[in-house]
């Protein structure tokens, strides 16, 4: 069994296979301009096709949180009015209670 890989022949062993197979491609150098300048041209316009996207949605992230953070303080605002009005509430109540016992003691006194 071959534990490694020998060479057969003196030959073998300064040649390199790898690109052996390999076929050079010349381009015409006008075509490839054109092909770089077409390439730019449609990179930068999917760039600001991208861009246009991003600052449209970012537009509309801000005018979604102005509207949250104003409805928050609406709310916030309302809460303190409700709480406000029970308590007001409340005070008018133990007003009419107390008004009602007076009501009451002066009756009393007027039947004496």
């Amino acid at each position: 069994m071959k534990d490694k890989r020998t060479y057969k022949h003196l030959k073998e062993h300064g040649e390199d296979m790898t690109h052996e197979n390999e076929s050079k491609i010349t381009i015409d150098p006008n075509f490839k301009k054109e092909s770089e300048n077409d390439l730019i041209a449609s990179l930068t316009e999917q760039y600001r096709a991208d861009l246009k996207k991003y600052q449209d949605r970012e537009s509309e992230y801000i005018q979604t949180k102005n509207q949250l953070d104003s409805t928050k303080q609406i709310v916030i605002q309302m809460s303190g009015t409700i709480r406000e009005l029970h308590d007001q509430n409340e005070n008018f109540q133990a007003e009419i209670a107390r008004l009602k016992e007076e009501i009451q003691l002066l009756e009393m006194q007027i039947k004496k």
